[in-house]
Parts: C-alpha cells; sequence; structure tokens
C-alpha cells in the first residue's frame, strides 16, 4: 500500500494498482499548486464529510476518471448522485468490501455540511484493510471514546491518519492519546498549516511524539510512504 500527501487532508493510496482518492481539496490549496488534479488516477473516492475542504475537487476529479465510485455517508452520495455521479453509501458501523479490499464507517466528532449549505449527514472515518493492512483515516474530528472500539472489533492498524492542526479539529497532544486508543504508534498527521489557524510547529509536534515513544510523520506535498 503506498499512501501520498496531497496536502490538507487529501491522500492518494495505490494497493496493487487500484487507485484511491481521500477527502480531495487541492486546486484551492496553495500549499498544494504543485498536484496537478487532471493527472489524478481514481478508482475510488473515499469522503470523510461535507465541508469544502474536503469535496472541492470530487466532480472534477470523477468527470476526469468516469468509471470512479464515490465512498461516503448515505447523505453525500446522494447529492453528488444529483450531479450525476455514482457512488456506494456507507452509515456507521458499516462496511463493504471492494475489489481492492474492505472500507468501514466509524464515528468521528465534528460538524458537516456540503457547500450549497445541504445537509451532509453525520461525518465519519475510514478503516481500510487491503490484505495483510489496515489504516484508520479519521477524517476531521476530537479525540473519542469510540476510538477505543477499532482494536476492540479485531483491527491491527499499521497505520493512523489523524488531524493534527487544532483549532477545528484535535491537535497534536490529542492524537498522541488517540493513538493509544487505537494501539498504533505510527501517525500520519494532516489537517494542519492550510490556513492560519492550524498552522504548528512541526518540529514540537513530532518531539512530543517522540516523547511518548510514538512515529508522527508529516510528509511533504508529494510525498509518499510505503507500509
Amino acid at each position: 500500500m503506498k499512501i501520498k500527501y496531497l496536502g490538507h487532508a487529501s491522500f492518494h493510496i495505490e494497493i496493487d494498482g487500484i487507485h484511491l482518492i481521500v477527502d480531495p481539496f487541492i486546486s484551492a490549496n496553495e500549499l498544494a499548486k504543485d498536484v496537478n488534479i487532471d493527472s489524478l488516477k481514481a478508482d475510488y473516492i473515499l469522503i470523510t464529510h461535507g465541508h469544502q475542504d474536503h469535496v472541492l475537487d470530487v466532480e472534477a476529479i470523477a468527470k476526469n476518471n468516469p468509471d470512479t465510485t464515490l465512498v461516503s455517508n448515505y447523505e453525500i452520495i446522494e447529492w453528488f448522485g444529483q450531479k450525476g455521479l455514482s457512488g456506494h453509501p456507507l452509515n456507521h458501523g458499516g462496511k463493504v468490501s471492494f475489489d481492492f479490499g474492505t472500507v468501514k464507517y466509524v464515528n468521528a466528532v465534528h460538524s458537516s455540511v456540503l457547500p450549497d449549505g445541504a445537509y451532509g449527514g453525520n461525518p465519519g472515518g475510514f478503516i481500510v484493510t487491503a490484505g495483510s493492512k489496515c489504516i484508520y483515516i479519521a477524517g476531521d474530528t476530537a479525540v473519542t471514546m469510540d476510538m477505543k472500539l477499532i482494536p476492540e472489533m479485531g483491527h491491527q492498524l499499521d497505520l493512523a491518519i489523524f488531524p493534527v492542526g487544532d483549532n477545528f479539529t484535535m491537535g497534536y497532544e490529542d492524537a498522541a492519546l488517540a493513538s493509544d486508543f487505537v494501539k498504533c504508534d505510527k501517525v500520519m498527521g494532516c489537517h494542519y498549516d492550510t490556513f492560519p489557524p492550524i498552522e504548528i510547529d512541526k518540529v514540537k509536534a513530532k518531539a512530543y511524539f517522540a516523547s511518548k515513544g510514538k512515529e508522527l510523520l508529516l510528509l511533504d506535498i508529494g510525498d509518499s510512504i510505503l507500509i
């Protein structure tokens, strides 16, 4: 599984030649100006919630990849369905099998409204399992006790992707606590530095994780890791 950071909370995940895009907010992100959305491959687009900084480029990427399948909650899939895009709706606690593995939709504590003001359903996160690999994409959220259920349900995570920018989501201190809850000491941070309220001291954030015996990955936009 190859995971590339596209800025903010956006990722490209490649699993055995199948391409997933997560929460695409690229074209309006000055920090991601070197990412060309027209070149992105997408067999699936995973959407955690309806805020513009997570759905902005869904339509453009989907139109460049006409066979793509959107995966999100029922309300978001219905909203994009009215725009002619196809998707698979989930609700909290549900999972679905695709050709690359399984996706389970889990709780997040945040808000959700679509760019035109339409109801965006309840926000969530995703547990993506492909073969022996399992990652947790938390979406925009506070740290929650529900996270303790993830290992209780048998998910042994290779990576947790957490927002660390504070203000609109949990900060890196709470993300370190969340990593305890999900029993995963390898964390990739997202949702930081895009706007002034979520700028962080990256050196301090990494040092805080290290003091807890954990690793915080803060990738440069365009960089990738393999798990």
